[in-house]
């Protein structure tokens, strides 16, 4: 396979080739020319993803996760960070044709603390590093715990764990050669997860002036979400007989794209993640990429949270000599025009191109 086009993030127009799944700079004698122009971008990243949650909340069979999959693959989302799921995905690993998966193990949180039979859930948080070392041997590198939910007995996000056995578990995960990930909402539960020594953040929308400061002193990186806190709004004006945590979760919203933009003022490595999975339809990566630009980011800088940034982050290369063959062509630049990022000419995965003849369908 042979295409032509600017290769992002770079701005010069280069010729690449496709052979045995791997992207070569050398040409390939007889290669068939996909793209003779376009603007070529590594596979994108949604780095917040649940492959295996249902669509309206429950576990997800077999084939409707590789449905979720494919509609990420056809977004041209090839990389995803499963942050949480009920089921064991293993299984599209062996599927060619479907993105490739990092898994957070499932979600770890406290008895009626969060979304009901979706996570473990420990009686005692005292157990919490053995089951964190647990999932950091069953995940790809990566546990997943709730950080705060909201606490029916005050009426508002309360933490779930106390500082002290946050720092054991998160040594525990360590140990065992993973990274964590939290799930935070409000403000209360962010100083013990990040002096702990956790690795990221989700959503964040507490975050203040002082752990942001925190954040960027321990390098801890942030996956906002913006999508999903979209939607905090309906979750408020659902939970009448909690008025305190509605108006808690009504200002979060309010004020999340000025915190976002603080934080990436502050040099807070941010990466885009959807939440897809249970409330959030997925494929809105695009979705995702436009609201960070709504919170300060340049275009470049919003792809690159989506792109070229976050494969590194992850672990995973992007166009470069001998890498794996994942990536998308648009027929305009991304960066001028966010609009396009819903019509990909071409999803190449594994050295595979899959034409796209119709827009991905947007939902803000």
């Amino acid at each position: 396979m042979h295409l032509r086009g600017v290769v992002l993030p770079g701005h010069e127009v280069r010729d690449l080739w496709v052979r045995d799944g791997r992207v070569t700079f050398e040409p390939v004698p007889g290669a068939e020319t996909l793209c003779d122009t376009g603007w070529i971008v590594p596979g994108l990243v949604d780095a917040h993803c649940h492959v295996g949650i249902r669509y309206g909340g429950g576990d997800e069979t077999r084939e409707g996760a590789i449905a979720q999959a494919e509609t990420e693959r056809d977004a041209g989302a090839l990389l995803l960070r499963d942050a949480g799921s009920p089921i064991d995905t293993r299984f599209i690993d062996e599927r060619e044709d479907l993105p490739r998966i990092i898994r957070a193990g499932r979600h770890i949180a406290r008895p009626k603390r969060y979304i009901r039979e979706l996570g473990i859930e420990l009686d005692d948080e005292r157990d919490l590093p053995e089951i964190v070392a647990e999932q950091a041997r069953f995940g790809d590198g990566w546990v997943k715990i709730v950080g705060d939910w909201i606490d029916r007995s005050v009426g508002d996000l309360r933490p779930l764990w106390s500082d002290a056995v946050l720092k054991e578990a998160i040594d525990a995960a360590h140990a065992n050669g993973a990274r964590v990930t939290a799930h935070v909402f409000g403000e209360d539960a962010l100083p013990g997860l990040l002096e702990a020594g956790i690795d990221c953040i989700e959503h964040g929308t507490g975050l203040t002036d002082e752990t942001i400061e925190l954040m960027v002193e321990h390098r801890t990186a942030l996956v906002p979400t913006l999508v999903n806190i979209d939607t905090f709004p309906d979750i408020a004006d659902s939970a009448g007989k909690f008025p305190v945590y509605a108006a808690h979760m009504r200002d979060l919203h309010r004020r999340v794209r000025r915190t976002i933009a603080d934080a990436h003022d502050a040099g807070i490595p941010i990466y885009t993640g959807t939440d897809a999975g249970g409330s959030i339809h997925h494929g809105r990566i695009a979705d995702e990429i436009t609201a960070l630009t709504e919170a300060g980011f340049s275009p470049h800088d919003a792809l690159g949270a989506a792109s070229w940034h976050a494969r590194t982050w992850l672990g995973h290369s992007t166009i470069e000599e001998g890498a794996p063959a994942d990536f998308v062509v648009y027929p305009e630049d991304p960066r001028t025009n966010l609009a396009t990022l819903t019509t990909p000419a071409h999803v190449v995965l594994r050295g595979h191109a899959y034409p796209r003849a119709n827009p991905v369908t947007a939902h803000r």
